[in-house]
């Protein structure tokens, strides 16, 4: 049964201050920082988001997360001694999250650089095509 309260529930004025941020939490924690809301869940931690609004069209805003100090740090003993079933792939400390990790941070940079390139190559044909058109008569 999971203990997290009602989303409408007040809470009392310590516990509104010091929520963590998933760099600190990813710091605590041996799991990929992409993968945290996930393992937060498995490990019935308090979760807050920000953002995540529809931008229609566009797509939607970024999602940032906060997590309850207390049920991080009650989740990293219990991470640590095992009794919390994280799949393999979101751990940092599996050949499984490692390999994923890798791929997704590969895949990432060989994407932005593709990217950059067709960007670059698009601004040369232009130069090209400014310069043509100036030197023909």
């Amino acid at each position: 049964m999971a203990r997290t309260p009602d989303p409408g529930a007040r809470e009392s004025a310590d516990e509104e201050e010091g929520w963590l941020s998933s760099d600190e939490v990813a710091g605590l924690w041996p799991v990929r920082k992409d993968c945290l809301p996930r393992a937060a869940h498995l490990a019935d931690v308090r979760v807050r988001t920000y953002g995540g609004a529809s931008r229609g069209t566009w797509g939607a805003e970024p999602t940032f997360y906060s997590f309850h100090p207390g049920d991080v740090q009650r989740a990293a003993e219990a991470i640590a001694e095992g009794r919390v079933n994280i799949p393999s792939a979101l751990r940092t400390d599996t050949a499984d999250g490692r390999r994923a990790e890798f791929w997704g941070t590969l895949s990432a940079r060989v994407a932005g650089t593709l990217l950059l390139a067709a960007l670059l190559g698009a601004l040369l044909m232009l130069l090209y095509l400014v310069v043509f058109l100036l030197t023909v008569e």
